[in-house]
């Protein structure tokens, strides 16, 4: 009987696939490099299956996408003449496809992850191979860091093949360390790369459309269009609807579709007909569309954004990297000499960037970190990460898991935790099925979270009530598969009740309960409990509703678009949440009328549901809001007077000019400072118009160390007392001390002036007796002997009535005019 080698199709792997079994022989690590179309996702794991250190071990493929992994074991189980479920399954979340006979195991990502975390020594498992990593997901890099764990500790024997169309080969053979990295330069066939700009501001479904219809007319053969999302490729099929006859069809190619739409959508075309697959980053890696010879790329990707300061993660439509636009044109090489056209400028290639960013740097972590724990970890930076994941995202990560009460304060798991981590849902959504299972209500949480993890089930409606009733009567393989899956998690909490009486917003509140929003401003605007905004088009039946229940939103800060919400009373709230509700009295800064104000509130985090005003503070605490007033406002708000505004420039020209023990006076240095200088000397204060000359005196001098407060007159005097006995004030407001003084009034000044005991000279700006400027000096004996003759020629003709002596260090100072008649 034939091996399997022997049987399979010659692809440009097969030339590397020696060398890769030799260095899979000898060690346990390698890093394989092969461009699209070679052959890796399906010769490979074959072509280890007759290994012999493998024995009787499964060997587990990871795909990044659903989609990926049934066609790879699809095509693999069709190379072996069998049917999926035999030697190759699958294994995903609503989809399982493996028996005892089977041997190959493709999975996707976020499945193996858990694998690994409920089973780490992969009892059974001989090797792991992850495909497509450069895509750089949370779970293939936390996935490849736990099988780095289990191998070093448990597994040595455990074989971690990486694999990539275009990886960054370098940076993952470090993480690994520098196994053997076999590179396969061979691709299926050839592809031409055309460029077709899009001009400045068209619609992409515009521009689209047209370079689909004209590859169409000039090209033979099926054509695969990459586009950023689901509304892109609906519009770009509006406008080629029409377009083409019976022989070519049009399908779309996203992540909600079902399973038989997908699989109808990557199935070749009837002999004699072609078909236009409009697809997402989906059909970008691991599969093959028989037929397809055309490409045409928009350039453009939708990334998930999650932003740590919001929690919350927008969609952001960017440029694709070089590797992603590499692995598009190489779909158009699969089976035929090709064709791939950009729609940029070919100069704008070199400008992509060269990998997508990895998702660790901009998801949100809370269930990595939850699985962190679960592994024993404390701190994430210690596993073998490509790229550690960003603190500020870690924090949140903790924060949220705290509330959720998956997290004790030393960061391990508490018993709820670990019924959260067991779900296998955000954890913010089994946290609601765990709480709804306490009145046995788990079957109606668990298809609430089903529904909202499963993208595009029950429609695209604001109003989760009104997705939950489409999505209960919804047919199809997918809608039946994702109740089968909440069925599933509700039957792990025992039975349930008859039917349920809480409504979809009462259980979101254990989900949400920091997103619990509450009308502010007008129709389908809301304020939430973590004191941020939303919006909902005012035309939605939920743009009318009192409270809501946030569960989806999109947008930066403060413009954020409410995706998907439910309706909730006060009296649920305070039911349900009655130990988060706060009753307190505060003190608050009014900013319209800048005074400090009383209330008695009763609130949920920073959404206040009832308050009743108080009399009008004192005391530190009014003081304090005082302050919070300050910062709202900025330091301009202070109402400095001339003799404060003068001591905070001479105190910060010390600063500036001799350094400590003298403190910074800055604009920022004060608001970082004002419970010192500024709050302890304000307790009888109750408005910005109230606040007095000598607090502020008072205040600015408290910073000031007590040991050299009596130097601040002699070191920077607020006045220079001319030869005239005039004073005049000297500015400290720059970076050197500055006097304006008229220049008879300096008449017989041998040494020039300065401050600081001596140290730092003032800048003289000497003026005409009409007070205009003449000129800057800070030599004053070196302007008498100099430049004084030029300036006494010119002055003496305008002021004929003002004496402008030849040697003026000898002359009289005067301030004013010379005597009628002389």
């Amino acid at each position: 009987m034939a091996s399997i080698s022997e049987t399979m199709p010659k692809l440009p792997i097969t030339d590397v696939l020696p060398d890769l079994g030799a260095a899979l022989s000898v060690g346990t690590r390698a890093v394989l490099s092969a461009p699209p179309g070679a052959g890796k996702t399906t010769l490979v794991p074959l072509y280890l299956l007759e290994q012999t250190w493998r024995g009787d071990g499964r060997i587990i493929l990871l795909e990044p996408r659903r989609l990926a992994a049934r066609a790879a074991a699809g095509r693999m189980a069709s190379l072996l003449g069998e049917k999926v479920g035999e030697t190759v399954g699958y294994r995903m979340r609503l989809d399982n496809r493996i028996s005892a006979k089977t041997r190959i195991e493709v999975v996707t990502e976020g499945v193996f992850a858990r694998m690994i975390l409920d089973d780490p020594e992969l009892a059974g498992v001989s090797a792991v191979l992850f495909d497509e990593f450069h895509e750089r997901s949370l779970d293939a890099d936390f996935g490849l860091a736990l099988a780095l764990d289990v191998q070093a500790a448990l597994r040595e024997d455990l074989r971690i093949v990486v694999m990539s169309a275009t990886l960054d080969v370098d940076r993952v053979s470090t993480l690994l360390d520098h196994p053997p990295a076999i590179v396969s330069d061979g691709r299926s066939y050839p592809v031409e790369i055309r460029y077709q700009d899009r001009p400045a501001g068209e619609r992409i479904e515009d521009s689209m459309a047209r370079a689909i219809i004209e590859a169409h007319r000039a090209e033979s053969g099926s054509i695969l269009a990459f586009l950023p999302g689901q509304a892109e490729i609906s519009r770009t099929a509006e406008r080629l609807e029409g377009r083409f006859g019976a022989d070519t069809t049009v399908v779309p190619l996203y992540g909600n579709l079902g399973q038989k739409e997908q699989d109808a959508a990557i199935r070749s075309a009837p002999a004699g007909t072609r078909k236009i697959v409009l697809a997402t980053s989906i059909a970008e890696t691991s599969i093959t569309i028989d037929g397809v010879r055309i490409v045409i790329d928009s350039g453009l990707q939708r990334l998930p954004v999650f932003e740590a300061a919001t929690g919350i993660t927008r969609l952001e439509t960017v440029r694709v990297s070089r590797a992603s636009a590499d692995q598009r044109a190489g779909r158009a090489g699969r089976t035929e000499p090709g064709v791939a056209i950009r729609l940029w400028h070919a100069g704008q290639t070199a400008a992509l960037p060269a990998f997508t960013p990895p998702q660790i740097l901009s998801s949100d972590l809370s269930g990595f970190m939850l699985d962190v724990a679960h592994w024993g970890v404390a701190d994430p930076a210690t596993l073998r990460l490509v790229d550690p994941p960003p603190m500020a995202a870690v924090e949140e990560a903790r924060n949220l898991l705290r509330l959720l009460g998956a997290l004790d304060n030393s960061g391990a798991l508490t018993p709820s935790g670990k019924r959260i981590r067991e779900l296998a849902l955000p954890p913010r959504l089994a946290a609601m099925i765990l709480s709804a299972a306490e009145t046995g209500e788990q079957a109606a949480a668990a298809r609430l979270a089903v529904l909202l993890t499963e993208q595009g089930l029950g429609g695209p409606s604001v109003d989760i009530e009104e997705r939950l009733r489409r999505f209960s009567q919804e047919r199809g393989e997918r809608a039946d598969a994702a109740r089968k899956l909440a069925q599933r998690m509700a039957e792990g909490f025992g039975a349930a009740k008859g039917g349920s009486t809480s409504t979809p917003g009462a259980l979101l509140l254990h989900a949400f309960p920091d997103r619990i929003a509450l009308q502010r401003g007008g129709r389908g605007r809301f304020v939430m409990a973590n004191g941020r905004g939303g919006e909902v088009p005012e035309t939605e039946r939920l743009a009318g509703a009192d409270m809501i229940v946030v569960a989806d939103l999109t947008g930066q800060a403060g413009r954020q678009r409410i995706l998907a919400a439910a309706e909730i009373d006060r009296a649920t709230i305070e039911a349900e949440l009655a130990d988060r509700i706060v009753r307190e009295d505060q003190c608050l800064f009014d900013r319209a009328s800048r005074q400090v104000r009383a209330r008695r509130v009763m609130r949920l985090g920073a959404m206040i549901l009832e308050e009743t005003p108080l009399k009008r503070p004192s005391g530190l605490k009014a003081a304090q809001a005082l302050a919070d007033g300050i910062r709202q406002l900025g330091l301009q708000a202070i109402p400095f007077s001339r003799e404060a505004a003068q001591l905070r420039d001479r105190i910060g020209f010390l600063h500036r000019s001799l350094g400590a023990p003298w403190p910074d006076t800055s604009d920022d240095a004060l608001l970082a400072s004002l419970d010192t200088w500024f709050t302890p000397f304000q307790e009888n204060t109750r408005g910005i118009d109230d606040i007095t000359a000598a607090s502020l005196h008072d205040g600015l001098m408290a910073l000031v160390p007590y040991d050299v407060q009596r130097d601040i007159g002699k070191l920077v005097p607020t006045h220079f007392e001319a030869p005239t006995g005039q004073r005049h004030p000297i500015r400290y407001d720059g970076d050197e001390p500055v006097l304006a003084i008229r220049v008879q009034e300096l008449f017989g000044l041998k040494q020039h002036p300065s401050v600081a005991g001596g140290r730092l000279p003032l800048l003289l700006e000497l003026v005409s007796p009409a007070q205009r400027p003449i000129q800057t000096t800070r030599d004053l004996p070196g302007f008498w002997a100099g430049s004084w003759r030029d300036v006494r020629a010119d002055m003496r003709g305008r002021y004929p009535k003002h004496p402008w002596p030849e040697d003026p260090a000898e002359a009289m100072p005067t301030t004013r005019a010379k005597p009628r008649g002389t």
